[in-house]
């Protein structure tokens, strides 16, 4: 990030009807720890749920809009999804926000970037942020190997995400549809 804010990790699954999405508490500053326990998951109504990684008031600014566009389109994510990407792409204001989210319901998983990009993971996990390529793979296997339920992956997943990533903590907030 421009400021120097950076790092986090969010982690979502679905699995069996259910989706878990996790993100951790840790703001850094550069290489200095400025807060422990900020919260990156939002519940979304009653059928969704969102995580971002990236400076703070701009994935608040993205949640916003994205809530507005679900609210838009009656709830239907995937459309509420693209309608977001391509607003954040077109405008001259979004395109400057520096975040990515992670937007879920019981049927869809996708993350969304300012470049436009909506991507539906083919395999029900989503990874963003500095940790989440190490709580991808935690979450990988153990979607594979066990039968843990969706929230029981994302902890876990994070956990060994917050073992490994320096800016990623163990102070995580999980969401459950």
């Amino acid at each position: 990030m421009s400021e120097g804010i950076h790092g986090t990790t969010i982690i979502a699954v679905r699995r069996g009807g259910h989706v878990a999405m996790a993100g951790d508490g840790q703001v850094t500053m550069n290489n200095t720890i400025v807060k422990h326990g900020a919260r990156k998951v939002y519940r979304l109504g009653d059928n969704a749920i969102a995580g971002f990684a990236g400076g703070a008031a701009d994935g608040l600014a993205l949640f916003e809009r994205f809530e507005a566009k679900l609210k838009e389109f009656k709830g239907n994510l995937p459309r509420a999804a693209v309608e977001l990407a391509k607003e954040w792409r077109t405008d001259r204001l979004l395109r400057r926000l520096e975040a990515l989210l992670v937007v879920a319901d019981r049927e869809h998983l996708f993350i969304i970037s300012g470049s436009g990009e909506v991507v539906e993971p083919d395999d029900g996990i989503a990874a963003v942020g500095s940790g989440g390529p190490y709580a991808l793979a935690a979450a990988r296997a153990l979607l594979t190997h066990t039968d843990l339920s969706a929230e029981e992956i994302v902890r876990e997943a994070m956990r060994i995400a917050s073992s490994i990533c320096v800016f990623t903590n163990d102070q995580i907030v999980v969401e459950v549809l």
